[in-house]
């Protein structure tokens, strides 16, 4: 899913030069201050109430054993994140991960979500995972733009499947295949892939599409 949070900051410092770096439980008060109005004011994600900095520290620590969680950060500040997450617990949906990326609204349309998509993507291929799977709350066209302007194809829609708001919502789902249909190799863990010249290549794929 991808979102913001309307914010006023000083233009000048967009000029600053960003990065694409993995997350620390440092980062987790930013994130949190990215995603509480998400779920304070939208159905874009199914929580009733926004995690705090504590709980976000511990979802960041949790993820990061198995899965990437990776910022965008400029200055010092956040501008987005995007992490992965595993799809299904039984044992045969382990080369499936779930994605999800959250980008601050004064930093939207400046190719933040497709920077931290493309360290993402590169960095769970080199895990060994073969298939990625978003699931959108509908409507988002900003969010179904960024997917399939990256190559991710729909392949269905869980009707009325959240109840937020007074309301039913609908979920679209969308799939990109990083690897071919052959018999998988054992999944690496995020921490086995750090430091790896696989993981620096991502690294520096997603900065260059920052602008």
């Amino acid at each position: 899913m991808l979102s913001g949070v309307t914010r006023q900051r000083d233009p000048t410092s967009l000029h600053v030069p960003a990065r694409i770096r993995a997350a620390t439980e440092a980062d987790a008060a930013q994130i949190a201050a990215i995603y509480a109005p998400v779920v304070a004011t939208t159905a874009i994600s199914f929580e009733y109430e926004p995690p705090s900095a504590h709980d976000m520290a511990a979802r960041v620590r949790g993820a990061l054993e198995r899965y990437p969680w990776l910022v965008c950060e400029r200055d010092g500040e956040l501008l987005g994140y995007a992490y992965a997450t595993r799809h299904r617990e039984r044992a045969a949906y382990q080369w499936s991960a779930e994605s999800s990326a959250y980008i601050r609204a004064d930093a939207r349309r400046r190719g933040v979500g497709r920077a931290l998509y493309g360290a993402l993507l590169p960095m769970l291929a080199a895990q060994g995972l073969r298939s990625v799977y978003a699931g959108v709350t509908l409507p988002n066209p900003a969010s179904v733009g960024l997917h399939e302007a990256i190559g991710f194809r729909p392949v269905g829609v869980f009707r009325h499947v959240g109840y937020k708001f007074g309301a039913w919502h609908d979920v679209g789902w969308w799939q990109l295949a990083l690897r071919g249909p052959e018999a998988p190799e054992p999944v690496r863990a995020f921490p086995q892939v750090v430091g790896t010249a696989e993981y620096l290549a991502a690294i520096e794929a997603g900065g260059r599409l920052l602008r």
